[in-house]
């Protein structure tokens, strides 16, 4: 394993973080869940992405009974806060009284006192920033979170906090953790310029895009039975790629993969890794197997011909719309 620091941060994290959304407490049986993050474990990573709202809080807590005896400085353990964790009005969104309640609930189902990263998990246009912000500095300074960051946030939302945080003296925003992959390039015209100027670093999720780089949806065929595609929670995330001229695109990979002695897969995540901005790329698994090889693409080198190659291959279906990154106009 290779480690980044996260942004300008002094954290260091795992150049490939586990992650948990659509897994643990849903798609996953408890024991296999386990075993991934044992695998996990064992190949190096130390940095663990979940959210509370997961599984319906479900994710957290298994990931917290999975992580139980290990040595906790020797983990980075990411959550999040802003979609809806119960009935109530004030069960979401950005509000003190919602991120003080997630916080708290987030630590005890993780088994932990502190977590190294806490995220906003998307914009809140119903909360002033200032209060946000003014909570997640408390928290720093309370000791139960270490860093702050966001998630799917715009550059003007994410230049927005940082000006705030400067005039207001509070923790600045040291990560953001958008959707990122071969396919799904919008952080690149405004939010990867931005975040190099002023040290956010980025931690990716999805940059298998749900598992349509590893070439395993073919044009024109069902989708394998048990894949993401199928499953109730992620199909609706995974069907913007799910389009016929994508996956022949897509199958296109497959010779270049080849070339470098690399599964799909691999060459996906290697890929997000070539962008100096992306501190840790999130990968998900539902056996240990996927851990095992995910993890090869760490320290893979591609070069200019291959990165060409790649946008040959993808041609026009590359997404790369900056206003594709967007937050619900009013909360959940």
């Amino acid at each position: 394993m290779e480690f980044r620091h996260l942004g300008r941060s002094g954290l260091m994290v795992s150049e490939i973080s586990y992650g948990n959304w659509l897994t643990h407490g849903s798609q996953v049986e408890e024991d296999a869940a386990k075993q991934c993050v044992q695998a996990a474990l064992d190949e190096g990573i130390t940095t663990f992405d979940t959210a509370d709202v997961y599984a319906g809080t479900k994710a957290e807590a298994v990931l917290g009974r999975a992580l139980k005896g290990v040595r906790r400085e020797s983990l980075e353990i990411f959550t999040k806060v802003y979609w809806p964790t119960g009935s109530g009005p004030n069960d979401r969104g950005l509000s003190r009284k919602h991120i003080t309640e997630s916080i708290n609930a987030s630590l005890r189902r993780l088994q932990t006192d502190y977590v190294d990263l806490y995220q906003a998990h998307r914009f809140d246009f119903e909360t002033p920033l200032e209060e946000t912000l003014k909570t997640f500095d408390d928290l720093v300074r309370q000791g139960k979170v270490l860093y702050v960051g966001v998630s799917e946030w715009t550059a003007d939302q994410i230049a927005q906090a940082l000006e705030i945080a400067d005039e207001m003296g509070f923790d600045r925003i040291v990560s953001n953790q958008p959707q990122y992959s071969m396919l799904w390039r919008v952080i690149e015209p405004e939010i990867v310029p931005l975040s190099e100027r002023e040290g956010v670093g980025q931690i990716v999720w999805s940059p298998i895009a749900q598992g349509v780089l590893t070439g395993k949806y073919l044009p024109g065929q069902q989708p394998p039975a048990g894949s993401r595609a199928t499953d109730p929670g992620g199909s609706a995330m995974i069907s913007r790629f799910m389009d016929d001229e994508v996956l022949t695109r897509v199958q296109e990979l497959r010779p270049i993969a080849a070339d470098l002695g690399l599964s799909m897969a691999q060459l996906a995540v290697a890929w997000v890794l070539q962008n100096p901005n992306v501190a840790s790329a999130i990968v998900g698994a539902t056996r240990p197997e996927q851990v095992r090889d995910n993890v090869k693409a760490v320290g893979v080198k591609l070069d200019a011909d291959v990165l060409k190659r790649i946008d040959d291959a993808l041609g026009p279906i590359v997404e790369r719309d900056p206003a594709k990154t967007a937050s619900p106009k009013s909360r959940p």
